[in-house]
């Protein structure tokens, strides 16, 4: 339960990571939601590896390109439903705001997400 909670708030970090880098390109560049987004997620995974590696889960024992790939793959199949998610919203439900979009995309992306980290990224090693 506990590491439940550190992914929790590893999550709700990387979100306020995500909003903020958003709200940024959004803000300062000529990018839309959709292209903004991509970049977020990006810089969001790459803090929550930082966060996950060090708070929730400890170092994998694989050397760290290895793990970064598979935190790099799992996150990208993540983070490829979450994008899915949140571009449905926004073309079904026009005029949806894009945070409330980013929300519900977060969210459901969650458990798939902490179930690929949990079991792909930094279970224990078997040895051979």
């Amino acid at each position: 339960m506990k590491r439940l909670l550190a992914f929790a708030i590893a999550g709700g970090l990387g979100f306020v990571v995500d909003a903020a880098v958003l709200a940024l390109l959004l803000r300062l560049t000529v990018l839309g939601p959709f292209a903004a987004r991509i970049i977020s997620i990006a810089v969001a995974m790459a803090a929550t590896w930082i966060i996950n590696r060090t708070f929730t889960f400890g170092p994998s024992g694989r050397s760290l390109a290895a793990e970064g790939s598979r935190y790099g793959a799992v996150g990208l199949a993540a983070a490829l439903f979450n994008y899915v998610v949140y571009s449905g919203l926004l073309l079904i439900v026009p005029g949806l705001s894009p945070f409330l979009a980013l929300l519900a995309a977060s969210a459901s992306a969650m458990t798939a997400s902490y179930l690929g980290y949990s079991r792909l990224v930094f279970a224990p090693r078997h040895k051979s």
